[in-house]
């Protein structure tokens, strides 16, 4: 197989570097190349690379993924999320490629307190929602080849994220307020990469599981627990935290540029049937992420 990978610097596109490679030749670009376009700003580079490489398999893990930022950005977002992807469901028709892609819980309102299925109507709170849902529905009109993997919370040992700011704020700060009326499941980058080389491997022989899943760790929890469990994790290896005192706090508390969803609990049901796997506990794979970044 010939698959080509956009975004492999970013936390997903880091991983599936690893894990596509056991499916076949993997031409990997991002932002920075300049012999082979792997720009999304640049949509006349992208169909090229896409017209020149001839892959089979196109995974496309780049996005504007600054949620706050995309408020003020939107046409930069819109250009990265959505224009950026049609071109790439486009020039993958043309080829009879299959087009994987990534999208977020951020295309729905938040709302209730359910985990929400697939077919469920998006309603998006933001821009980043908004540019999100609109690569969605480019890549359902223009490349029926398509498998799209909403997830959530992403994080890695590689890169910033929410784990590596509790820990360096747990070492500056005897008390901290975290929001705790937000609901998801805590994603891994390496959950994500493993889990698409599967689906990848599932669809070469299965032309039936085209569609929209969502891939997130099982369970649930808030940021609250999520920085707590970071913190034991911390301490049962013996890391040294100055934080004593931790105040679960509302969304109110902490007003940003763009609304946040209070539900982003997501159904990961369709996804273990139609690809035979079981997905973790969003606890086992965060402890494994902690202890790395600690150095343990």
């Amino acid at each position: 197989m010939n698959i080509l990978l956009i975004g492999k610097n970013g936390q997903v596109g880091w991983e599936l570097q690893r894990s596509l490679s056991l499916l076949g030749k993997v031409t990997a670009v991002d932002y920075f190349d300049t012999e082979i376009c792997g720009d999304l700003t640049n949509l006349t580079g992208i169909a090229k690379t896409i017209s020149d490489i001839k892959p089979d398999i196109v995974v496309n893990a780049a996005a504007h993924t600054a949620v706050d930022k995309a408020e003020s950005e939107h046409e930069l977002a819109h250009l990265l999320n959505a224009e950026s992807v049609e071109i790439i469901a486009k020039e993958t028709a043309k080829i009879g490629a299959l087009l994987v892609h990534y999208s977020t819980d951020y295309v729905f309102d938040g709302e209730g307190e359910h985990y929400r299925l697939e077919n469920e109507a998006p309603n998006p709170l933001n821009v980043y929602g908004e540019t999100k849902l609109a690569g969605e529905l480019a890549i359902a009109r223009f490349n029926p080849r398509h498998l799209i993997f909403r997830t959530s919370w992403v994080y890695a040992a590689r890169g910033a994220n929410f784990a590596k700011t509790m820990l360096r704020l747990a070492k500056e700060k005897s008390m901290l307020s975290i929001i705790n009326d937000q609901y998801g499941a805590p994603t891994g980058a390496e959950l994500l990469a493993d889990c698409t080389a599967q689906a990848i491997r599932v669809e070469q022989q299965n032309n039936q599981v085209h569609g929209t899943y969502h891939l997130v760790a099982s369970g649930e929890t808030t940021w609250y627990d999520y920085a707590e469990f970071v913190f034991n994790i911390a301490k049962k290896n013996n890391e040294t935290l100055a934080v004593e005192v931790v105040h679960g706090v509302s969304t109110s508390s902490y007003p940003t540029p763009a609304k946040r969803p209070h539900n982003s609990r997501l159904s990961n049901e369709k996804f273990q049937n139609a690809f035979n796997v079981v997905l973790p506990h969003w606890s086992v794979g965060v402890e494994r992420v902690v202890t790395e970044i600690l150095g343990k």
